[in-house]
């Protein structure tokens, strides 16, 4: 088992998390009480990442934050920073990848809030932010759960972004699946089959919990 990289794909598995946390609920909120004009549009550009080959979207991320231009071109220039092959741009790779993982289901969870348990706390003169925290966010906590345990595990395997952001760089951006594909072309497949064995087991454990979560979600419903 390599170690350091398993060390490395949690950690930014961990990290990507607590950005997408607040993201998500905030935009599956958004998107599940409000309608507005082009909604449809953003939900469209929100999902592509379900659709689009990871290879692609990292092509598109590192042409996006090469320091030759764009993003990347405005991020040297004014904080001399770059986010090509480095744990920041591997961060950021993975928050954009993750989103619809994170918000789609966390949508679904606030929508499925009866608007008559909101308008009836309102009534009581409950402020919107009370609504939220006594209200909202421990009857959505099942999908919220849900959203973040896919997304840490779609991090942790996540193979074609990681490649073509990050690299291969040991103990900077070499998470598990590319020491996978490292053992792999060296014919270390004893190493290989085990950390496959691995994310395979997490990979389970991590369906089971969603389909536990769905389930009791439902019968709270119900």
């Amino acid at each position: 088992m390599d170690w350091q990289a398993l060390s490395l794909s949690v950690k930014l598995s961990l990290v990507t998390l607590a950005f997408l946390l607040p993201i998500g609920i905030f935009f599956g909120r958004w998107l599940a009480y409000r309608q507005f004009f082009g909604k449809s549009l953003l939900q469209t550009v929100l999902a592509l990442p379900l659709v689009l080959p990871p290879t692609v979207l990292g092509y598109y991320l590192l042409v996006a934050f090469s320091p030759n231009q764009g993003v990347g071109l405005w991020l040297v220039n004014t904080f001399g920073a770059t986010l090509v092959f480095n744990f920041q741009g591997l961060v950021l790779a993975s928050i954009i990848f993750n989103l619809p993982f994170a918000i789609q289901p966390m949508q679904r969870a606030f929508a499925a809030i009866p608007r008559e348990i909101r308008e009836a706390a309102a009534c009581c003169g409950m402020p919107p932010r009370q609504v939220l925290w006594k209200i909202e966010l421990p009857l959505a906590w099942p999908g919220i759960v849900s959203a973040m345990v896919i997304c840490f595990a779609h991090t942790l395997g996540e193979f074609g972004i990681v490649l073509m952001v990050g690299g291969n760089i040991p103990a900077e951006t070499q998470t598990i699946a590319i020491s996978i594909y490292d053992r792999v072309q060296a014919f270390d497949d004893h190493s290989a089959s085990i950390m496959s064995f691995s994310l395979l087991l997490f990979s389970m454990l991590t369906i089971s919990i969603t389909y536990w979560l769905a389930e009791r979600n439902q019968h709270t419903h119900v």
